[in-house]
């Protein structure tokens, strides 16, 4: 035993004490490390940058709705109905999405009241197979907008997706023209229907239900469109301006009708609701 060893046990220190894994969180942006506690209650945006880091689909819920908000059941859809197998069996992807999360698929939805405004609100959660575009995410908007029809309320869609879930097929591809069917029966309705555009939001959501709304708010720095620049830049053969598909970009250009903090979204949209549904705010 070294003399160095012998001082060390000899001094009155305990064991080192473990530090735990999730003390810390390094924000993808600016790579400097936050306190989680400090993080969360944050509503998960960077203390020193504004990055608006991404959220589950109950802790959006909670961020925008008022207590006692009551979720919807989520749909029963057939299950891997093209018995679908890459690189491993879409069953067992579905039951790896699922040991990870508190809801069976990528959108939750929920009825309730936002600052006393009575509304449903659908959140795409992108953890959840990159909040991909199957039959059940299909089911559950059109769901959500039913329910908004026969409660005669504003219905609001937080969209993150990477697009369709190929896994599926023409059976995925199905459910864009079926939730604009949805949307449209709202605006024939009268009643409001909000999107609000969260990170990242692309593909075939993109092309169908996050862009139907009759108003388009975005969150900072939330990456929206359909195909990704680097296939853009290959087809057109032109270099793309800086951040061309960040929500600032699509604002400045009239594809997003504002970009609202994490922290102004809740009174922002009882601000809508209150605009496009007089009906209800009086």
């Amino acid at each position: 035993m070294s003399w160095l060893t012998r001082v060390r046990n000899a001094l009155p220190f305990g064991n080192k004490r473990e530090t735990p894994d999730n003390l810390w969180v390094k924000c993808p942006r600016c790579q400097e490390m936050l306190f989680a506690k400090e993080y969360a209650e944050n509503m998960s945006v960077c203390m020193r940058c504004d990055h608006h880091g991404r959220i589950s689909a109950d802790e959006r819920l909670a961020q925008l709705m008022d207590e006692g908000f009551e979720l919807l059941p989520a749909p029963r859809v057939a299950e891997d109905p093209l018995k679908f197998r890459d690189s491993k069996r879409y069953k067992d992807r579905l039951k790896q999405a699922r040991a990870k999360s508190a809801h069976p698929d990528a959108f939750t939805a929920a009825w309730g009241t936002i600052e006393g405004r009575k509304a449903v609100v659908g959140v795409q959660d992108f953890t959840f197979m990159g909040g991909s575009m199957g039959m059940a995410v299909g089911d559950a908007f059109c769901n959500a907008a039913q329910i908004a029809l026969d409660a005669n309320c504003g219905f609001i869609a937080v969209t993150a997706a990477g697009g369709a879930r190929m896994q599926e097929g023409i059976l995925s591809l199905m459910q864009m023209p079926r939730a604009t069917v949805m949307t449209r029966r709202l605006k024939e309705a009268g009643l409001p229907y909000i999107v609000v555009l969260a990170d990242p939001t692309t593909g075939g959501v993109t092309a169908s239900y996050a862009m139907l709304g009759d108003v388009h708010i975005a969150e900072p720095g939330a990456l929206i469109g359909f195909a990704g620049q680097r296939v853009i830049q290959e087809t057109i053969r032109e270099q793309l301006p800086e951040g061309f598909q960040r929500a600032e970009y699509l604002h400045k250009h009239g594809m997003v009708d504002m970009v609202v903090p994490r922290n102004e979204l809740r009174g922002k949209l009882a601000q809508l609701l209150d605009y496009l549904n007089p009906a209800q705010a009086a």
